[in-house]
């Protein structure tokens, strides 16, 4: 266990749902992930624990963690995923704030409690490289064989003229034909509109013949249980024949996700994606969001998909990758048994995700 630095004071398990959702408005770096409606969607409120660091009195980082256990022995881990959040927006954040929540985190669940913690901070690899020294100097290990998704980055900080120059010239192309199609835009964060989505989304799903390992209808959970300052946004596109395109996307501080997004039958003569992607852009400037992060790109298993988004992000898009998932443990037993627990939750979640696809695809959806 390390000493923390002067005037540095954590507060673990003092706040309920409310006070955690005004904490979380206090950050830049927020994340739908860090929002007590993900962690009650992926574990029970009782395996929620929250941290939270103060120095001289101001909180300057936090950070939401899901408590699992295997079975019939004493090992388990604390999971934060998109955390901690450090990046307050009234104050300056330095490598040393991120520091002393990584410290304090790792005495609280690994020295204290026993547990194996697991971090999956938002760090890209051109982002400070301090960081990661941080996490390997407090006692983390770099997770070599876990995923490190590539993505693409857009800064949202040019005006709407200076982002539409710095398209791609095919997406211009795209959008303009999407613009002379008359679609209309249907936007709202309600369960109908979700349903609507799912119905697209099966379409999509059915034609294309893949699974995809992001549950889909735990987000829907996630939607009902959110307030509504932070509800993710709906955008569906429709045409003269129906429905044809639909995206979700959280967005919190400074920053926004491309979570979901779906081409129906029809959206590919509509060009729909292009004319949602671009209402959503705008909306995401009047909320003065300032990085769209597309999630996830693999120009070889899915060059379309790359080739869209890297003509979306154009000019003012970044390639990147997520540093990835860290570890620390309180010792080699518990590491050899939460690996082990690893291997069977992933196979667990293989089948359970295809039957999940499946069904999908074979029963479709309300809406």
């Amino acid at each position: 266990m390390h000493k923390l630095g002067p005037g540095y004071v954590p507060e673990v398990d003092t706040v309920d749902e409310h006070a955690w959702y005004r904490i979380l408005q206090e950050f830049n770096d927020a994340s739908i992930y860090q929002t007590f409606a993900a962690g009650v969607a992926s574990c029970s409120r009782r395996n929620l624990s929250h941290l939270i660091l103060k120095n001289d009195g101001e909180i300057v980082a936090a950070a939401q963690a899901r408590i699992t256990r295997l079975p019939l022995i004493k090992v388990g881990t604390a999971t934060i995923e998109s955390g901690p959040l450090w990046k307050r927006s009234a104050r300056e954040t330095t490598p040393e704030s991120f520091r002393q929540v990584v410290r304090a985190l790792r005495n609280e669940y690994v020295c204290k409690r026993g547990l194996g913690l697991r971090l999956f901070p938002r760090i890209y690899n051109d982002d400070d490289p301090r960081l990661g020294t941080v996490l390997r100097e407090e006692g983390f290990s770099l997770i070599p064989k876990a995923v490190c998704n590539r993505t693409i980055v857009m800064d949202l900080t040019p005006t709407l003229d200076q982002l539409y120059e710095g398209l791609g010239r095919n997406w211009k192309k795209n959008l303009k034909l999407a613009n002379k199609g008359r679609l209309e835009l249907i936007e709202g964060t309600g369960e109908d509109l979700f349903e609507a989505f799912l119905g697209i989304y099966k379409e999509m799903v059915s034609r294309k013949k893949f699974v995809s390992f992001a549950d889909i209808s735990k987000f829907r959970e996630v939607q009902t249980r959110l307030p509504e300052n932070f509800k993710m946004i709906i955008m569906l596109a429709k045409s003269d024949e129906g429905l044809c395109a639909g995206l979700i996307c959280p967005a919190m501080g400074k920053s926004a996700i491309n979570l979901f997004g779906a081409t129906g039958n029809i959206g590919k003569k509509s060009h729909g994606s292009y004319f949602l992607q671009w209402k959503l852009i705008e909306k995401l400037k009047e909320l003065g969001i300032s990085t769209y992060d597309l999630d996830g790109i693999d120009p070889v298993a899915n060059p379309g998909t790359y080739k869209f988004k890297k003509d979306l992000g154009g000019a003012n898009g970044r390639e990147v990758y997520r540093l990835g998932r860290f570890d620390s443990h309180p010792g080699p037993v518990s590491c050899a048994c939460i690996n082990l627990g690893d291997g069977i939750k992933a196979i667990q979640r293989y089948f359970k995700q295809y039957v999940g696809e499946f069904r999908l695809e074979s029963t479709g959806a309300k809406g």
